[in-house]
């Protein structure tokens, strides 16, 4: 059985880092140095600003020369360099790097931890766990209720193109930042996340900005081995504030090794694939495409499943390339007591790191006793039944189809348009309605 060690990558210790005492002793607001308005008036962070991408994975530009060193290492230095000065801090309810980790013998190389501590000291969750979409409800536990100390920096497109950095950037309140934060009770070294724009409150349901934003965040990192994951409500989210997660670990997921047969192009160059031999059926998002065009497919399809109240999971792979969507019901199947008593004493919470393959254990001998075939056996309980998931799969295929004629007809509406008012004429035809496709409603 293979062992594990959990592999630091070479870290950069940031030269802008503050000093402790540093901070000024008056403080403003709650008094808490929280990350809501109460606080964040005249408050600073550290800013990044990335440059927006062309192609999946490719920086605008092709040749060597134009491309140009960032002026402080994404991953190295501001994510990992600054989680393990937040470790250094004690900002952390447990050490994750001393959770024993081995990956499982057999095909798949699914990868075990024992973190026995991290469900006692997990927040609980707050809201009903059979609706997708809940309004968010500012009495529960959100992220603005989060210390300044935990935040990494802020992170926006760059409105030059260019990449910039400022490690005392001053925080613009009124058009609500994305901030980036530690997970205080994290899975994996490096865990952290990605909260689009925190001041706004959104609830744990993705949009096309968000989403775009996360992929981006994974294209800066440039890492195999950093992938961001999103679970919805029903899917095991535990907050109901709209953020995403990530980490670093260096094996691939058995996830990203398994076969896929590809079942719809898009005209955007978007391929959407199958999972084929692994024990959750999803589908694989990735092509020759814009990230922009790529999250918007994603994006549709998410918001469809949110529509049709259908819990799922979200796996960012490839540094942005590949997208991996998982409609799942082990949430139903635990409340409809169809789930054997065996997997429930085991508390593991099938979320979207389980899903991938990678299995965060709670009891020492579930991690003695861990198999190949123990795992397939929850994860098959994640799944959707093939019946259910061809209509689920319809469903997408419908809503993302639609999407893209949706996109077409309005970009040749507007050519028409612009055309018209060139040549001085009026098209007093018949044009053809947009209207905005509802996904159906499953019960």
């Amino acid at each position: 059985m293979e062992m594990l060690r959990i592999k630091r990558v070479p870290t950069i210790v940031s030269n802008y880092q503050k000093e402790e005492g540093e901070e000024g002793a008056c403080r403003v607001g709650c008094g808490r140095n929280c990350l809501n308005t109460c606080c964040l008036q005249g408050a600073k962070l550290p800013l990044y600003a990335f440059k927006r991408v062309n192609k999946c994975g490719n920086r605008g530009g092709s040749s060597a020369e134009e491309y140009k060193e960032p002026p402080v290492a994404f991953l190295d230095s501001l994510i990992i360099g600054e989680w393990e000065d937040r470790v250094q801090k004690g900002l952390f309810r447990y050490d994750v790097t001393a959770c024993e980790t081995k990956v499982i013998p057999g095909n798949y190389g699914f990868i075990a931890q024992l973190n026995e501590g991290r469900h006692l000291k997990k927040r609980p969750t707050e809201f009903r766990v059979d609706k997708v979409l809940q309004p968010f409800d500012g009495s529960k536990f959100n992220f603005t209720k989060v210390g300044q100390e935990e935040v990494l920096f802020q992170f926006k497109a760059s409105e030059e193109d260019e990449i910039h950095f400022f490690p005392d950037a001053s925080i613009d309140v009124g058009n609500s930042p994305s901030v980036v934060a530690i997970n205080v009770s994290p899975i994996e070294y490096g865990h952290v996340l990605l909260i689009p724009h925190v001041l706004e409150c959104l609830p744990q349901r993705i949009d096309h900005e968000s989403f775009l934003l996360a992929l981006y965040m994974a294209a800066e990192a440039g890492s195999p081995y950093f992938r961001l994951g999103y679970n919805s409500l029903g899917a095991f989210a535990t907050i109901n504030h709209l953020h995403f997660q990530a980490y670093y670990l260096a094996v691939p997921f058995p996830i990203e090794k398994a076969s896929t047969r590809k079942v719809m192009n898009l005209d955007d160059g978007v391929e959407i694939s199958e999972l084929l031999g692994y024990p959750v059926r999803g589908l694989v998002f990735e092509g020759l495409c814009t990230l922009e065009d790529l999250s918007t497919a994603v994006s549709d399809a998410c918001i469809c499943l949110q529509n049709s109240n259908i819990p799922y999971n979200v796996l960012i792979s490839d540094s942005g390339r590949r997208v991996f969507l998982l409609p799942q019901c082990y949430a139903e199947r635990q409340a409809l007591g169809e789930v054997s008593p065996e997997l429930l004493d085991t508390q593991v919470n099938p979320a979207v790191w389980e899903i991938s393959g990678h299995m965060v254990l709670k009891r020492k001998e579930d991690y003695e006793e861990a198999s190949e075939e123990k795992a397939w056996r929850l994860l098959a309980e994640v799944s959707l039944s093939e019946e259910r998931f061809k209509e689920v799969k319809d469903i997408i295929f419908d809503a993302v189809s639609s999407a893209a004629n949706e996109n077409e007809l309005i970009s040749q509406n507007d050519q028409e348009h612009h055309t018209n008012q060139e040549s001085g004429t009026h098209n007093n035809g018949s044009s053809a309605a947009l209207v905005s496709h509802e996904c159906l409603v499953l019960h």
